[in-house]
This record gives structure tokens, sequence and C-alpha cells, in this order.
């Protein structure tokens, strides 16, 4: 039962891995898109005579930052422990995880559960505002999604922003489930990891 929980743990950490790269590679679209400004929680005006849209008010860039850091910090975390393993499993052929590494992992654990879930409300909340002030503020447009055909002011390029955002939530929540999911595979095999998993020696008869 250890290997197939084992196998599924690393295939965990290497999904939240490409999970954390999408997020923080989209945020880093947006806002270099917008010129370094931070469009979560971000107010737009419209030119009507030139039928551009602009930004009126954007959010700071602590913001975005605070998102593309948790992002990192899940990738850098994933990255070393998916090779690792990998590197373990294929050339050692055993992998030996002592309780103090497991406290360790469920503490790693709900670390990123507390800050992926402020993470997946920061960028939902602040999406759905950047999308209420287009609605509002830009004539004939019923979606966030329509805004993207729209011209909008040098040298502001708006085309895919919603599209990006939208990524970065879906990556965002899901990289809560996974880590949800690898707590509980860690507290699952926490008193079956005092040895080896593979090449145990054999018992005495």
């Amino acid at each position: 039962m250890a290997l197939p929980l084992l196998l599924l743990e690393l295939g965990l950490y290497a999904t939240s891995f490409f999970c954390g790269s999408i997020t923080a590679a989209s945020i880093t679209i947006v806002q270099g898109n917008f010129g370094g400004r931070c469009m979560l929680y971000g107010l737009v005006n419209y030119n009507v005579t030139a039928g551009l849209i602009g930004i009126e008010s954007p959010s700071s860039p602590s913001l975005c930052y605070f998102v593309t850091a948790i992002s990192v910090m899940v990738v850098v975390v994933c990255y070393p422990v998916t090779l690792f393993w990998l590197y373990t499993f294929c050339i050692c052929g055993k992998i030996t995880r002592e309780r103090v590494c497991m406290n360790l992992m469920i503490a790693v654990s709900v670390f990123f559960l507390f800050f992926l879930l402020i993470t997946g409300c920061v960028v939902k909340i602040g999406r759905d505002s950047l999308c209420n002030s287009v609605i509002q503020k830009v004539p004939n447009i019923t979606s966030c999604e329509e805004a993207q055909t729209r011209k909008w002011v040098s040298p502001i390029r708006g085309g895919r922003f919603y599209i990006c955002l939208h990524d970065a939530g879906t990556a965002v929540w899901v990289n809560f489930f996974l880590w949800l999911i690898i707590l509980l595979l860690v507290i699952v095999q926490r008193p079956q990891e005092t040895e080896p998993f593979f090449n145990q020696p054999p018992r005495p008869q």
C-alpha cells in the first residue's frame, strides 16, 4: 500500500509544480502587459471619443507580487522534492523518511494550504472586481472576455488579460486541493515511514 501512495504523492508534487508555474507566469504576463501595474481590484475608464479603455486606478503592485511569491515558493519546494524522489527511486532504489521529515512536510503542507487559500481568494475577488469595473465603464459589452477584443490606451496590451487571470485563479485552486491531498497522504503514511519503501531487508524467520 505504501508504494502506490508514494507514487501518488510524487505525482501530486509534480502537478503542483506546474500549477505554481502557471499562476506565477500568468500574473507576471498580465502585470507586464499593463506596464507593471497590478490590475487585481483595479479600475478602468473609457475614452468615448477615442474608443479606448484606460486605467483609472490600479492596485498596489505588492498584491500581485504576493500572489507570484506564493506560487514561486510552491515551485521552489516541489521542484527539488520531485527530482530527489525520482533520483532516489531510479538510482538508489529506496526512500527512507524519518518521522521528523514527515512532521516537516505536514507543517509545509499546512503553510501552503493557508497561503494558497488567501491567494485564491485574492485572485478570484480581485479579478471579479476588475471585471465589474470593465463591464460598468465600457459600453456595449456584457462580459470581461469581450474587453479583450477592444482597443486599450497605448502601451497597454489587454488582449489576454482575462484569460491569464482566469488561468491563474484556476491553477491556484487546483494547487490548493493538491496540497490538501498531499497533507492527507502524509498523515496516512506517517506511521509507516520509519523504514525504506523499497528493497526492505527480509525479516528474520
